[in-house]
């Protein structure tokens, strides 16, 4: 009896070699005893077989990401934190990776939303010495591991371009393993490093660009507390030009003579989708996880939390952007992230929609969700810092959840209530402290056009991050790297735009 669909693919050998054939066995038993399959374990501890055909991509960065134990912050499923193909949307909605694959660039730019440290090479960027160099790095140490981008063609598979981690090294045979994140398809297998290299060097049609491979490792620092940059709407481009290119030349065509002004002209022009480029971080929990209660965990991050909101509020030019925005001349109140007037149901509504789309891994708008039932709290316990606590019941036309969302109170004056459209309670993010993190997060270089030497003197003060606290400090130049990073994205769009490397 006929049955529709495929079951697996033979493998084309040669040039490949089955890890699991007697050959593969005995080429993996004499890498092991020359030390170069040191990152293996931790890769196959985590090895997961792509959910989607056009998922290598992810697949590959979701399977470095846990072998890493990078921690990304936000649940997966039930109480745990774990990285899975739904969570990588940052840099491009589900759906259109689905139905087309993901371009090198946006695999590239998915590592850094993630919050590991990437070295990304084409091959016209590099050589297959240098190639080899960095095979052997990652195969000496399990802190480091390397996905390729290759087209299956030059190994007479079946498809076009790929993405899978490199598993291993034989320096004798100079072959690698490839961990083939399309199980379904083919089982892993060594490759001659030459070969590997020639079909990385063949071009990626949709880009137009060489495809190539890239080295992900832990970062040196931590991922930030309290703020994080996104580019999962489309309009982060617009906001990344303005900061990075359109604000130093507007300083320096403007006749600035005071700090009131340098934020006028900053804040004058913010783009309207400004509230969707820069987001806090928030606790995220499913209401049976929980309870009314916080765990010494829950209690011990938002503190941390609330001591970095602390020392945001505390900084002179927190003060200053304070000022600024209650002036009554000022032109920023139209800015969504500015917007003061919004009665803070409302606001926990919308709050529970976007831990919703977040639990469920999704990249459609919220607006496909619906909060019935909100309420805003504030949680203080055993002499414990105030806590404020969103609870809502979130429908999205199929089923419903109750969600929990944990920020840490604001230290300006607070009244704890219960639920209610009279209800109001000192709430972070307000405008004032998410835009004075991002003006210390500027490069300094932003204000060197200012004309006024005694002005750009006492900005230069303001945003230096040499005095801050440490907590704050760390906070505000992991803002900066992501701005450099995604004003990289920007002058690599072309690269980054719909690319189609497939199974």
């Amino acid at each position: 009896m006929a049955m529709a669909g495929l079951y697996r693919r033979i493998l084309p050998s040669p040039p490949a070699i089955d890890f699991a054939s007697a050959e593969g066995k005995q080429l993996f038993m004499e890498a092991i005893q020359n030390g170069t399959m040191e990152g293996f374990y931790r890769l196959i501890s985590y090895f997961q077989t792509q959910s989607e055909p056009a998922y290598c991509g992810l697949a590959s960065l979701s399977m470095v990401l846990n072998a890493l134990a990078i921690d990304p912050g936000r649940k997966w499923k039930g109480p745990w934190r774990w990285f899975d193909e739904s969570m990588l949307d940052c840099c491009e909605p589900l759906e259109q990776v689905k139905a087309k694959g993901i371009s090198f660039g946006k695999l590239v730019c998915l590592a850094h939303c993630a919050g590991v440290k990437v070295e990304a090479y084409r091959t016209n960027q590099s050589t297959i010495e240098d190639f080899r160099v960095h095979i052997m790095r990652c195969s000496t140490s399990d802190d480091c591991h390397l996905i390729s981008s290759y087209h299956r063609g030059t190994f007479k598979q079946t498809g076009t371009g790929h993405f899978s981690p490199i598993g291993g090294y034989h320096a004798g045979r100079d072959m690698a393993l490839i961990l083939d994140v399309a199980r379904f398809k083919y089982p892993p297998h060594w490759v001659p490093l030459t070969l590997l290299w020639e079909a990385m060097d063949r071009t990626d049609e949709t880009t137009a660009q060489r495809r190539g491979f890239m080295l992900i490792s832990r970062p040196h620092t931590e991922p930030g507390l309290l703020y994080t940059l996104s580019c999962k709407h489309e309009s982060w481009v617009g906001v990344a030009k303005y900061l990075m290119d359109d604000v130093p030349l507007l300083l320096k065509s403007e006749d600035v003579k005071d700090i009131n002004k340098v934020l006028h002209v900053v804040f004058l022009s913010l783009p309207s989708s400004f509230g969707d480029f820069i987001k806090w971080v928030a606790e995220i929990r499913r209401q049976e996880d929980g309870g009314q209660s916080l765990s010494q965990e829950e209690k011990g991050r938002l503190s941390v939390k609330d001591e970095v909101l602390k020392q945001v509020q505390e900084t002179d030019l927190f003060k200053h952007v304070v000022a600024f925005l209650s002036s009554s001349n000022s032109c920023c109140r139209n800015v969504p992230i500015l917007d003061q007037e919004d009665d803070l149901p409302d606001i926990a509504a919308s709050v529970c929609c976007q831990g919703a789309e977040i639990l469920a891994g999704k990249s459609a708008s919220v607006e496909g969700y619906f909060c019935k039932e909100k309420c805003v709290k504030c949680l203080k316990a055993n002499g414990d810092k105030p806590i404020t606590l969103i609870s809502g019941t979130v429908v999205d036309g199929i089923s419903e959840q109750g969600l929990d969302v944990l920020v840490p109170s604001s230290q300006t004056k607070m009244i704890c209530c219960g639920c209610g459209p009279s209800s109001h309670i000192g709430m972070h993010p307000a405008g004032n402290d998410v835009l004075t993190a991002l003006l210390l997060a500027l490069p300094p270089v932003t204000w060197s056009g200012i004309k006024d030497e005694k002005l750009l003197q006492e900005i230069d003060a303001l945003v230096s991050t040499e005095h801050l606290p440490i907590l704050l400090q760390e906070e505000v130049l992991h803002l900066r790297r992501q701005l450099h990073l995604l004003k990289r994205c920007q002058e690599n769009r072309v690269d980054q735009d719909l690319g189609a490397p497939l199974s």
